[in-house]
């Protein structure tokens, strides 16, 4: 687990967060409770007394199991907010986009998060879909131990897999993205571009970075939550 955070912190853009300017309007303050997270997860620090998750499981005093448990708070938001900021990015930039197009589906039925409405490189729109896994799961751990951004690299995979279809028409980019930070290497790609593109019509240099930041502070800010979800509130407690 300590080598998996390590190799995960030292990752491109894992870090980001450390250097905005706390600025609310521009979505880049954490509260005091962020900070003491964040700053205990790149540190491998204890945050808590071992205790129950809602959902039946043991939490040791690392606390990271909100950050992979379905049923703990902030993962829903998490993946809503991350697309919402893609989102108001790309029409800032002046590209006309629509969340869950009603007439993109893949063959079951779902729909990707995103699709610009004009085209985005080589006369196709783009489609994009938000992936967002835990560095430190159970499931990823001795991967990601062996490789920075190993679990959101085989997460982004996977989402090629499911949307093959449209991918056959558009330009398809998993915007795929590890609780610890690091990056897929397309969903980088695809912010260095959008952040060159918000460049020009800002004539802001620094579009680029504050776009990474805004991706960063947001996984620390819904990372805590999380976290917190793995708490039973007392007016949870049927026990009492």
């Amino acid at each position: 687990m300590d080598k998996a955070r390590l190799l995960a912190i030292s990752a491109p853009h894992s870090s980001d967060w450390l250097f905005a300017l706390p600025v609310s309007s521009c979505g880049l303050r954490l509260d005091n409770e962020a900070v003491r997270v964040a700053v205990a997860l790149r540190l491998g620090l204890e945050m808590c007394e071992p205790h129950q998750c809602p959902c039946g499981a043991m939490v040791d005093a690392r606390g990271t199991h909100g950050l992979s448990c379905r049923k703990s708070a902030g993962r829903g938001a998490r993946h809503q907010q991350l697309n919402d900021l893609v989102y108001r990015a790309l029409r800032r930039a002046d590209i006309p986009a629509a969340k869950e197009p009603a007439g993109l589906v893949r063959t079951d039925g779902k729909r990707p998060d995103g699709l610009t409405l004009i085209p985005w490189r080589e006369g196709r729109c783009l489609s994009w879909d938000v992936t967002i896994v835990d560095t430190l799961a159970s499931s990823y751990v001795t991967q990601c131990a062996s490789s920075a951004g190993a679990a959101v690299e085989a997460a982004a995979a996977r989402k090629h897999v499911k949307y093959a279809g449209i991918a056959t028409t558009h330009t398809f980019v998993p915007v795929a993205v590890e609780s610890m930070g690091p990056l897929g290497h397309e969903a980088s790609e695809f912010l260095n571009d959008l952040g060159r593109r918000l460049s020009l019509i800002s004539d802001d240099a620094r579009e680029t970075s504050h776009l990474f930041q805004r991706v960063s502070v947001l996984i620390q800010r819904y990372n805590a939550v999380a976290f917190r979800g793995s708490f039973i509130e007392e007016d949870d407690d049927v026990s009492g």
